[in-house]
């Protein structure tokens, strides 16, 4: 699944729009996205309170087994690393 700071309205239309098959959930109020260091918190920063791109493996109970953060969240993962990431974590 996909976490998104988008609206709820937005992610609808853009996952119609580009036919997404998995949930996307928002975190509009940005709620979850500093526990998992995925939002940025420098008050001085031109992106402050933006979602950095990251890429999550967590297990069936909720173990986070592997984690990619991007400094550009322009920056896109390469496929192939999360499927590396996904048989080596055993998930």
């Amino acid at each position: 699944m996909g976490v998104s700071a988008d609206h709820i309205a937005t992610l609808d239309g853009w996952t119609k729009q580009n036919k997404i098959s998995y949930p996307l959930l928002s975190d509009f109020r940005r709620t979850m996205l500093p526990a998992y260091d995925a939002l940025v918190t420098d008050e001085k920063s031109p992106i402050y309170r933006y979602a950095k791109r990251a890429y999550y493996v967590i297990d069936k109970n909720g173990v986070v087994r592997w984690i990619k953060v991007e400094a550009n969240p322009l920056d896109l993962l390469d496929p192939a690393e999360v499927l590396k990431a996904l048989k080596e974590s055993g998930v």
